[in-house]
């Protein structure tokens, strides 16, 4: 596992408290009026202890040159790390 999965993997075990195992990347492009609104990799993981979630997707990005990390739980209407992305860019476009 990268170094930047690790961190990841920290990342969703500090902010959802439970246990995270690695599963894997998913390529994800995400069209918004026919232009590329998010083109990325998505790291999904599977959780142990957590309440509501079984699963969670990851990944990281720079922001005024500092890295952040973006986690989401797979809770409905979150089933899949398109419908992930497409959450995330609707709430950032909200804000």
């Amino acid at each position: 596992m990268s170094e930047r999965t690790n961190k990841l993997q920290g990342a969703v075990e500090t902010m959802h408290r439970c246990k995270a195992t690695y599963v894997g990347p998913e390529l994800v492009i995400e069209l918004f009026c026919g232009q590329i609104a998010w083109d990325g990799v998505v790291q999904i993981f599977d959780l142990a202890g957590h309440p509501k979630a079984k699963r969670c997707h990851a990944w990281s990005y720079l922001e005024n040159h500092k890295p952040q990390c973006t986690t989401v739980l797979e809770i409905p209407p979150v089933d899949s790390a398109e419908t992930t992305v497409k959450e995330a860019v609707a709430a950032k476009a909200r804000s």
